[in-house]
């Protein structure tokens, strides 16, 4: 049964994948725009600063009071990213403007059901080809057709990262490392034709808040960095480009005592054949025949400290958008295991230390999480 106060993403108007449809048809491209009511000029700049949740912006408007202007002006809004709220599945989600139930990049890790496999779509190299996995046409290969100018703007190792390559694909790529590059380059790519779309990451912010805590004075610090950032690109732009600020997720600190871990908890490791997924938005694939038990078992030993879904369940929600695609089913776990509060469950024998150690987590559908700002300058 799903439980009454499970939160959903706002698919259908009010989330991250809804972003650029809204956009394609203010500049006049064919196809779906999706139900997002969004007014741009001929020339758009889209900056996604990794990690930045809504409620975090909201309760620091000192650090970023740059940011903190954007939210008063009326075109700008809270939305809500994707489930589980990861950037590989809520960047996807942007760039293809699609749920994860369509486009088929649903976890961190996804285990793929022909095989088996284990794919970690942000190992780098990456494991695998992600436009297997993933062969939708992006927001921005349709825009290049259409006669766009499109520009994507980020650090070179991400040009042919694989997870651009699935889910951010078409146009050029203009490297830019440090903040100011960052700034330059987004306003030349900007001026490049009177009909432009421009998408530009920074990601420093989320780092810091993996390492240090979303709470923690360097967290603060690097806000207030990102809106002295913020604050220069809108003054750099050319004249009448349409400056939109989101984020792909938000951020909560999660104690090293609140996270569950199967390699030493025997309950949670009956049935369990492997987790994916993410730590705070896991998908538990289990053994034949034991995913009932798994799922009783797992709602009894986690309690109030997440929600506990069947796969039938998460689906029918509507966690994974209006439509899962049968292929794209399998790569969903038999029991998803949402955190409630600041828990996570993770498998200590397949994790680095890197990822054992993080402070600031998500994947999860809290508001702090799962809400995102979308800032509109100009």
């Amino acid at each position: 049964m799903t439980p009454a106060d499970l939160p959903r993403p706002g698919f259908g108007g009010g989330s991250l994948c809804d972003v650029l449809p809204a956009v394609l048809a203010g500049l006049q491209v064919p196809g779906d725009a999706g139900g997002m009511d969004l007014t741009v000029t001929s020339r758009v700049c889209l900056l996604l600063v990794d990690g930045l949740g809504a409620a975090a912006l909201g309760a620091n408007p000192d650090a970023a009071p740059f940011l903190s202007s954007l939210r008063e002006n009326a075109a700008s809004r809270t939305i809500s990213s994707v489930f589980p709220s990861t950037t590989p599945i809520a960047l996807t989600s942007l760039g293809t403007g699609l749920g994860p139930g369509e486009h088929g990049i649903t976890g961190l890790v996804i285990r793929l059901p022909e095989d088996g496999r284990l794919v970690n779509t942000l190992a780098r190299p990456s494991e695998m080809d992600l436009r297997l996995l993933q062969p939708r046409p992006t927001v921005f290969e349709r825009a290049a057709e259409a006669g766009v100018t499109v520009t994507r703007v980020g650090p070179a190792v991400l040009r042919a990262d694989g997870l651009s390559d699935a889910g951010l694909r078409g146009g050029d790529y203009a490297a830019a490392e440090s903040a100011g590059e960052l700034v330059v380059a987004t306003a030349w790519a900007a001026a490049r034709s009177e009909r432009s779309l421009t998408y530009t990451y920074y990601g420093q912010l989320d780092g810091t808040g993996h390492r240090q805590g979303c709470t923690s004075p360097a967290w603060l610090a690097e806000l207030t960095h990102v809106d002295r950032l913020v604050e220069q690109l809108a003054a750099g732009l050319p004249a009448g480009v349409t400056l939109l600020v989101t984020s792909d997720h938000g951020m909560v600190d999660v104690p090293a005592e609140n996270k569950w871990d199967v390699a030493t908890n025997p309950a949670l490791a009956a049935g369990v054949e492997v987790l994916a997924g993410d730590q705070r938005g896991a998908f538990v694939h289990t053994r034949r025949g034991a995913e009932g038990d798994v799922l009783d078992t797992w709602r009894e030993v986690l309690g109030d400290s997440f929600w506990v879904l069947s796969r039938d369940e998460a689906v029918s929600a509507g966690l994974f958008g209006p439509r899962v695609s049968d292929h794209v089913r399998g790569r969903i776990g038999d029991v998803v295991a949402a955190a409630r509060g600041n828990s996570a469950v993770l498998d200590s024998r397949h994790l680095s230390p890197t990822l054992l150690a993080l402070v600031g987590m998500h994947g999860s559908l809290t508001s702090e999480e799962l809400q995102v700002p979308l800032l509109v300058h100009g």
